[in-house]
Formats: C-alpha cells, sequence, structure tokens
C-alpha cells in the first residue's frame, strides 16, 4: 500500500507514542523531584536535563541514514526498551550521577523512537497529507505529556520525596512498555521495498543548505527547549512559590491539553493563514508568554498563560517536520529529520545547562526569559520558508495538484 492509502498504521503509531511519551513526561518532571530530594540544587537539575540529551546527540545522523534506505519499524521497540529501561532504573539510582546516565538512556530511547516514528509518516503520506498526518501524529506526543505530569504529580508526595519520586519513576518505565502493543504490521511492504532502492548518500552540507531546512530545525529546537524547560523548572518554580507539586503537574497537563487543541484545529488554521505566517505568529506570541512565565503570577494566571502558550508551542513540531521533509532531497528526508532531532538534541543539552546557569545566579524563573529571546528568533527566521517542496520520485505532479502552503 503506498502513500495516502489506509491510516490504521497512524492510529496505532499514534497510540504507541502517547505511552511512550507519557513514560517520557512523567519521569521527567519526576527525576526533578527526585534529584532535589537527593541535594540537587538548579545547576544539577540542569545537567541531569541537559545529558537526558546527551547520550543520543551522536546517534540521531547515523540512525537517519541508515533509516532512509532501510525499515523504519525496529526502532520503534527499540525505543520503547530504552525508555522503560531508563525510567526505571533513574528510580533505583541512589546518586545523581547514575540519575544522569540513566536519563541519557532514557533520552536515547526517544530518539530512537522518534526517529523512526518520523520517518514512517514521512514515507507513508501523500505529500498533501504531510501536515495533517505529522499534526495528528505529534497528538500522541500531546496526549502523553498530558498524562505524564498528572500521573507523577499523583504520586510524587512533598512529605517524602525521594520515596515517592522513585516509586513514579518506576511507574513510568511500566506505563511506558505498553507502546509495544501498538507496534504490529505498522510498516507498509511497498514502503519497505521503495525504501531499500540504492541510492547516492546525500552529504549533509547539502542538505543543511537546502532552503527551509535551517529554519525548520531552529523553529523545532525552539519549541522542543521551550516544553523542556517548562517540565523542568516549572517544578522548581513551584517549590519556590509554595505551590504543590500535584498543582504543577495539573498546570504541564494544561499546557499538553491546549497543544492537543491547536493539532486538532490545524489544518483550518493552516488553510486561515498558510505554514509561514502561522509559524511565525505563534513564535512570537510563545516568546511573549514564556516571558510571563518568569512574572510573580497567581496560579490562575499562571494557568492562562500555560495554556495559551500550549496552544502556540502545538505549531511549531508538526510544521517544522513537513518544511524539513519538504525542503530536503527525497532521498535523504530520513537523513534530513535526524538533523532536525540532532539540532533538537543540542537544545536539550544546551538550553537546560544555561538555564541551569542563569536560574542559579537570578533564580528559577529566569530561564524563561532566555526562551522568550530563542523563541522570537525562530518566529524571524521561520520567513525564510521553501517556497515548494522537492518532489517525490514517486510522485506524478500535474497542474491540478494543490500547492503547497
Amino acid at each position: 500500500m503506498g502513500p495516502g492509502g489506509n491510516r490504521g498504521w497512524l492510529l496505532r503509531l499514534v497510540i504507541a507514542f502517547s505511552f511512550a511519551q507519557g513514560a517520557v513526561s512523567m519521569a521527567r518532571p519526576a527525576v526533578s523531584y527526585r534529584a532535589l530530594a537527593l541535594g540537587a540544587d538548579e545547576r544539577a537539575v540542569g545537567v541531569i536535563a541537559g545529558v537526558y540529551a546527551l547520550l543520543p546527540l551522536f546517534a540521531a545522523v547515523p540512525l537517519g541514514r541508515r533509516t532512509d534506505h532501510g525499515r523504519c519499524a525496529p526502532l520503534l521497540p527499540a525505543g520503547v526498551v530504552l525508555i522503560s529501561g531508563g525510567c526505571a532504573l533513574s528510580g533505583l539510582a541512589g546518586s545523581l550521577g547514575t540519575m544522569a546516565l540513566w536519563s541519557g538512556v532514557m533520552g536515547l530511547g526517544h530518539l530512537c523512537f522518534v526517529i523512526g516514528a518520523q520517518s514512517l509518516v514521512a514515507r507513508q503520506s501523500a505529500p498533501q497529507e504531510q501536515d495533517r498526518n505529522f499534526g495528528h501524529f505529534t497528538i500522541g506526543a500531546s496526549l502523553g505529556q498530558l498524562l505524564g505530569p498528572i500521573a507523577a504529580g499523583a504520586v510524587v508526595d512533598g512529605s517524602d520525596m525521594a520515596r515517592s519520586s522513585a516509586l513514579a519513576l518506576v511507574a513510568a518505565g511500566a506505563g511506558g512498555a505498553v507502546a509495544l502493543t501498538s507496534l504490529w504490521r505498522i510498516e507498509h511492504r511497498t514502503a519497505v521495498k521503495a525504501s531499500a532502492a540504492p541510492g547516492a548518500r546525500v552529504p549533509v552540507g547539502r542538505i543543511l543548505r537546502a532552503r527551509g531546512v535551517p529554519a525548520g530545525m531552529l523553529v523545532s529546537l525552539s519549541v522542543l527547549s521551550a516544553t523542556d524547560i517548562l517540565t523542568a523548572y516549572l517544578p522548581v518554580v513551584g517549590e519556590h512559590r509554595g505551590i504543590a507539586p500535584s498543582v504543577i503537574g495539573a498546570l504541564l497537563s494544561l499546557r499538553a491539553a491546549a497543544t492537543i487543541a491547536c493539532r486538532l484545529v490545524l489544518t483550518p488554521l493552516l488553510r486561515l493563514l498558510g505554514r509561514t505566517a502561522l509559524l511565525a505568529t505563534t513564535c512570537a506570541l510563545a516568546a511573549l508568554l514564556c516571558a510571563a512565565v518568569a512574572l510573580p503570577l497567581p496560579v490562575w494566571a499562571l494557568a492562562l498563560v500555560l495554556a495559551v502558550l500550549g496552544f502556540c508551542l502545538g505549531v511549531g513540531q508538526p510544521l517544522s517536520m513537513t518544511t524539513v521533509v519538504q525542503a530536503a532531497p527525497p532521498e535523504a528526508r530520513s537523513t534530513a529529520l535526524a538533523l532536525r532531532l540532532t539540532g533538537n538534541r543540542l537544545g536539550q543539552v544546551a538550553a537546560p545547562a544555561a538555564a541551569g546557569l542563569i536560574a542559579g545566579t537570578t533564580g528559577p524563573a529566569s530561564p524563561f526569559l532566555l526562551l522568550a529571546a530563542l523563541l522570537l528568533t525562530s518566529s524571524a527566521t521561520s520567513l525564510r520558508a521553501p517556497r515548494r517542496p522537492h518532489p517525490s520520485p514517486s510522485s506524478d505532479p500535474t497542474p491540478t495538484s494543490k500547492p503547497q502552503h
């Protein structure tokens, strides 16, 4: 079955991604709480959050190269196993160094799953379906980000944070393993045969020079950094402002719910504004809202800010995937997606480390000002988008084909 056929595989992929991302989203605030219980300060929390991205940093491009001319599906169960193991073993770790190591394993698993899943969506979607299918795919991430923090907040107990955060991490590992049940027959045979066709290896420099690829990478990095720093540092802000872990979990889940709402209405928003204007507008608004998080707002106002921020952040990830896929040479789309993820991981290493340094010097709310500057830069850069996608070798463009936004 070729691109644009039955989408049962996409539903199963969304379900699997929901459980895998839910495990990560439950584990990451629990890692912060457990690190605080073990004596970590703001800088140490930033370092541990950065190590999550450090191990997978050098694996993304080789995995993308492999996937360009091979199967996507094997990366999915491998990723789930690494995510579940990293979560559970983080809960059993007794030192900050060991926690950082298993946090890195968790990040490597997430990378494997996401490269395989994004490549699968790109390969099994017709060009005119990519915005929609990537939007639906990322609903799985948003569902995980919605439920994970609620679960973490429900389990973590401020009176015995070391024990309860460990329990939350083990539970996250068990929940992530459920993703394995949805990964059957998810890759079409015809897509596998097409991907196995030999082709010249496209140099990384050529991919990065393709118009639209750098802009898509920067938008993705900025949006993911915003999500990561919110997840890692809102618990720290809550501790300083006397906000209970359960309330922080609810606030993070509210942000994720707003992101889901955005992705459900992504198609009409694209028809109204087009991809470039939508990306630029939402990144600029998200920058202002990130700056607002640094203010000493009451909980109700913080909830309102996070809800609108979550809606704005919901645009960046799916549209940056489509931007990169359609800008890159057809024979290197998985590698281009992997380069996008490499940029994400660089941001996940640098942004929390910078946030930890800033938080340790000027207070736990100040990293959100860093995010505001990054998102404003992304808003300006996103205006440089590709005018038209590279044609797929298997497509037969006609004068009546629908233009891409």
